[in-house]
């Protein structure tokens, strides 16, 4: 598989335990892989080095909407690069759904390919975390004219031309939505840009619950979307 074109953006926070093995592992698939460290306080940005990834530093923590516009800043500068992938550092993203959905955008004729736990049964998630997603979700497609099964989903493959455009100006759980109400805002040559979900599997592990995976992030992301 062809994959010197591609930039897996990883925002790094204080994932010393696990991160040099994501990025092992997706190195085997996509070799470059640029981590933003977003001021871990552990020794997350050595590990990631180490298992061969750039890594990037913000001083103090930004918050992962910073992070990611980081990392797109820094992928941007690879003139080969043609797609960004953004890739989270705990473990719980596929790099087998990665390849499906690169594959799928470069067939075309869609610029985004959006990762949804909600189109397959792989996901295990508590019905009250699927029912708090799914609202969070209604109120993005409304406010933003998109239609979405699963908006708030890390896994994104996004086109060059989209991230040259996209300005993400939200640094908490609301910069998911953000994404999504630009590239529903977005236009080339006065067309809306073309779009598409493909199904992910999204790896609940202890540690990843640990980091903050559990039912009050997902109320915490309907709560930011309200009140931003």
């Amino acid at each position: 598989m062809q994959a010197n074109d591609v930039w897996l953006v990883v925002p790094l926070y204080n994932e010393a335990k696990v991160i040099g093995d994501v990025v092992r592992t997706a190195r085997a698939s996509f070799p470059k892989v640029v981590c933003v460290d977003d001021g871990s306080t552990d020794d997350s940005a050595a590990r990631a080095e180490q298992a061969g990834a750039v890594v990037v530093r913000h001083p103090v923590n930004l918050g992962q909407g910073a992070a990611l516009q980081t990392g797109f800043d820094y992928a941007l500068t690879d003139p080969a690069m043609r797609y960004c992938v953004t890739f989270d550092a705990d473990g719980q993203h596929q790099v087998a759904d990665v390849e499906a959905m690169v594959d799928l955008v470069r067939e075309g004729p869609v610029r985004v390919v959006f990762g949804s736990r909600f189109l397959d049964e792989r996901t295990e998630a508590s019905r009250l975390k699927r029912l708090v997603l799914r609202m969070a979700v209604a109120y993005t497609n409304l406010s933003t004219g998109t239609r979405l099964t699963d908006a708030h989903n890390g896994l994104r493959v996004l086109e060059r031309g989209v991230v040259e455009r996209l300005d993400i100006t939200q640094n908490r759980m609301a910069h998911a939505s953000e994404i999504v109400a630009q590239i529903g805002a977005m236009r080339f040559d006065g067309e809306p840009v073309t779009y598409a979900e493909a199904p992910v599997h999204i790896l609940y592990t202890d540690y990843s619950k640990a980091k903050g995976q559990s039912l009050w992030n997902a109320v915490n992301i309907l709560a930011e979307l309200i009140w931003r």
